[in-house]
């Protein structure tokens, strides 16, 4: 599988000549401020459809499947021949947003031989019905690594821990790029032993089971290209 950090928590991956994209943002000034994706792709998948930095499919060209993790039945469903399964969660119920918090949805599905999670934008503590469902299911996690609006790192860590990916990339942290006041990658690194972090210079990384690092979790940090 061949994966691609656009920016905050948007992805595009690619394997089982199938290509997907999470969680595009709103791009330019008016939105996110990052660049648009402007590439095609087969799928997208939302973790909802009410947060601009998280349900904008406008410049994902093509004529893609969009699929809302929300509305998702609690078993999953089968799109494009990938199985999809939601995890509903909530923002944050503590962080002053001016409104009352959205709901949204972590969401697994398998891709190349990987089990992928991807953590929407809950911002609190993952339930410990999730920790023991995903518990040993899940190979590659995408983070949440910004803190404030969203799962604070002490939760992080518990979660990651209770889930035991085999790897960790992180996702929704600062870009100088972008207008959001969050916690820099950094803040997140820094809780790890550095021979768990690999940098890898650009916003690629090639995955496939057999490829797994033995040393997990290990966390791949990609380069925004957005």
């Amino acid at each position: 599988m061949r994966i691609t950090f656009y920016a905050h928590a948007s992805f595009r991956l690619e394997a089982d000549g199938l290509s997907v994209v999470t969680d595009p943002y709103t791009p330019g000034p008016e939105g996110s401020n990052f660049d648009p994706i402007d590439e095609s792709a087969d799928l997208v998948i939302m973790s909802s459809a009410t947060d601009s930095f998280h349900s904008d499919p406008s410049h994902v060209r093509g004529a893609p499947t969009v699929v809302n993790a929300l509305e998702l039945p609690p078993e999953g469903k089968e799109v494009l021949g990938l199985h999809i399964r939601p995890f509903p969660a909530m923002e944050s119920m503590t962080f002053d947003f001016g409104r009352d918090p959205d709901a949204n949805a972590l969401y697994l599905f398998t891709l190349g031989g990987l089990r992928v999670l991807h953590m929407g934008d809950i911002g609190n503590p993952v339930p410990e019905a999730y920790l023991e469902a995903l518990h040993g299911e899940v190979d590659v996690l995408f983070a949440l690594a910004g803190a404030h609006a969203t799962i604070s790192l002490d939760d992080l860590d518990d979660a990651i821990a209770a889930i035991g990916p085999r790897v960790v990339i992180p996702m929704h942290y600062f870009s100088p790029r972008g207008v959001l006041e969050i916690e820099p990658v950094d803040t997140f690194l820094e809780r790890l032993p550095a021979d768990s972090v690999t940098r890898t210079g650009g916003p690629e990384l090639e995955l496939t089971p057999e490829s797994l690092p033995a040393d997990a979790p290990h966390v791949y940090v990609l380069e925004q290209s957005r």
